[in-house]
């Protein structure tokens, strides 16, 4: 199953790397949402991904949006992760039961036990505005999240 666009997006309550619980509605009517699936922390692809992301986050703040990372790792891979690579958005921990929420999206590989690569696009009325799965090797264009999300309410 996957989330359909112009569909409100499937909601989640998630921990992240510093134990906080996250809910997709505690952003409704506040700011749109960049979720960021990948697939594990310390891999190289995903390394050079979230460095784009940590570079790029002032076009992401400017456009009143925030970062959300998800993954099946740990909460506690997530806080050693989030430390060595200086990321200060949420790292959630799609942990238990392995990959929940990424199956919602539709970017869970149960084959591999991993979440896929894909960015999804949530409005400030809480709808999936936008989305695009990567392959696993590639590193998404943080450009054209930016330009996307710029056309999103």
């Amino acid at each position: 199953m996957s989330a359909t666009i112009g569909a409100p997006a499937p909601e989640f309550s998630l921990k992240d790397q510093n134990q906080q619980e996250v809910k997709l509605s505690d952003f409704r009517g506040k700011k749109r949402v960049v979720l960021v699936f990948y697939p594990l922390d310390w891999s190289p692809v995903c390394t050079k991904e979230h460095a784009c992301l940590v570079n790029g986050m002032k076009q992401f703040d400017q456009l009143e949006a925030q970062v959300l990372g998800l993954s099946v790792d740990s909460a506690w891979s997530h806080k050693a992760y989030a430390e060595k690579m200086g990321i200060q958005y949420p790292l959630l921990a799609d942990f238990q039961p392995r990959g929940a929420v990424a199956a919602k999206y539709g970017v869970y590989l149960e084959d591999k036990g991993i979440t896929g690569r894909a960015i999804s696009i949530i409005d400030r009325d809480g709808k999936l505005a936008w989305h695009k799965n990567y392959d696993i090797p590639v590193v998404p264009d943080i450009t054209e999240v930016s330009q996307a999300l710029a056309g999103v309410k």
